[in-house]
C-alpha cells in the first residue's frame, strides 16, 4: 500500500495534480472536497461539518489500507501554524504506518496571483461546488494568506519520502510525472 499526501494552499493545484497522478499510476484519488462538498449543504462550514468530514475520511482510509488497492492519494490544506492540523495529519499517517504502508509527502507551492487565477478555472469549479462563489472563495484564499502558514518552513517536514514542488509555472501533468519518477510509483 502506498499513501501519497499532496498538500499546499488553496488553488495551488492539489486536486488536478492528484487526478493526473492517478492517471499515470495505479493510485486512487481522494481529494479533500470529495468529503467536504457532500456535507456543506447539510451543515455549512461548521465545527460539526469538519468533525464529520474527519470521521468520514478516517473510515475511508481504514478501509483503503486493509484493501488490496495499490495505493491512495489524498489532497488537503495543512495549516502549519495550527496544532489540530498537525494532529490530523499524524493521525491519518498513523493509520497507514500501522499497516506498513509506504508514505509519500508532496508539498505544492505557487504564488498568490497564479492561485487566484487557478481559483476561477472551469475544472476547479466543476469539481468543487463550494468554490463556485468566486468572491467568497477568493476572500477566503486571501484571508488565509494573512492568518495561516500553508507551506512548511525548510526542514520542518521530517518524512523520508518528501518532495516540495513550486508549480507556479508547471502544469499538472509535469508535476505528476515528477512525483511518479521521484517516488517510483
Amino acid at each position: 500500500m502506498r499513501f501519497v499526501l499532496i498538500f499546499g494552499p488553496q488553488a495551488v493545484g492539489k486536486m488536478t495534480v492528484g487526478q493526473e497522478l492517478a492517471k499515470i499510476t495505479h493510485l486512487k484519488l481522494l481529494h479533500n472536497h470529495m468529503t467536504i462538498d457532500p456535507l456543506v449543504p447539510l451543515f455549512g462550514f461548521t465545527p460539526e461539518m469538519w468533525r464529520l468530514c474527519h470521521m468520514f475520511r478516517k473510515e475511508i482510509f481504514k478501509s483503503a489500507v486493509c484493501s488490496n488497492m495499490y495505493g491512495i492519494i489524498f489532497t488537503t490544506v495543512w495549516a502549519f501554524n495550527k496544532k489540530e492540523d498537525w494532529m490530523n495529519i499524524n493521525e491519518i499517517c498513523q493509520l497507514f504506518r500501522a499497516k506498513g504502508a509506504d508514505i509519500y509527502f508532496v508539498e505544492l507551492e505557487a504564488c498568490t496571483d497564479i492561485r487566484l487565477q487557478r481559483n476561477r478555472t472551469p475544472h476547479r469549479l466543476a469539481e468543487k461546488p463550494t468554490k463556485r462563489n468566486i468572491e467568497q472563495s477568493e476572500q477566503n484564499l486571501l484571508e488565509s494568506v494573512k492568518t495561516d502558514r500553508l507551506n512548511s518552513r525548510q526542514g520542518e517536514i521530517k518524512e523520508k519520502n518528501y518532495l516540495r514542488i513550486n508549480n507556479t509555472y508547471l502544469n499538472a501533468e509535469q508535476v505528476a510525472l515528477k512525483i511518479k519518477q521521484t517516488f517510483h510509483l
